[in-house]
């Protein structure tokens, strides 16, 4: 399913136009985006978490001539998902 894929099941299930659809999709990346940047959690109970893990520095290989870089450590969003979203699937 694609972004606007999903716009189109959240405006069939809710009667909202596909634009207010995909406004109210927009802003709810863009609040979980922001919460993140912050350094906050962001818990949707029964979906899951959103969370900002932290990736240490490590040493790599340039794929085209196979000399040793360094990869700067890094922080990167995470998704730890929530019983009911496991139980949905199985």
């Amino acid at each position: 399913m694609n972004k606007s894929e999903l716009i189109d099941a959240i405006a069939k299930s809710t009667d909202l136009s596909k634009a207010a659809a995909g406004r109210t999709l927009d802003a709810t990346i863009d609040s979980i985006k922001k919460a993140l940047k912050k350094g906050d959690l962001v818990t949707l109970v029964g979906f899951g978490t959103f969370y900002v893990g932290k990736r240490a520095a490590r040493n790599g290989r340039n794929p085209r001539t196979g000399a040793t870089i360094k990869i700067k450590a890094a922080k990167v969003p995470k998704f730890r998902s929530g019983k009911g979203l496991k139980d949905a699937v199985a």
